[in-house]
């Protein structure tokens, strides 16, 4: 070791040289697609940190009145005529 060079500076050229080595690791074993290396659940597992979701088109519409269809149709017309060609 040269006389120039403390204990505190080895000790950091070796620490970088490991962190450099488990991240060129991970970072192959991430590109090559192993199967920890996913981070998606897989079809069956829920994700326990979000509330069960209803299922089905009756979960997200509701009954419009003949004015607010009215309303919405007109709206659609507007947008569509203002909307450039």
């Amino acid at each position: 070791m040269p006389e120039h060079v403390s204990i505190l500076q080895s000790a950091g050229v070796a620490f970088l040289a490991l962190a450099a080595v488990v991240w060129v690791l991970g970072l192959a074993r991430l590109l090559r697609g192993g199967p920890s290396a996913t981070m998606a659940p897989t079809p069956g597992e829920a994700l326990r940190g979000l509330p069960g979701q209803r299922r089905g088109p009756d979960a997200e519409s509701v009954e419009l009145t003949p004015e607010e269809r009215a309303a919405f149709a007109r709206l659609v017309r507007r947008f569509s005529d203002t909307r450039p060609s």
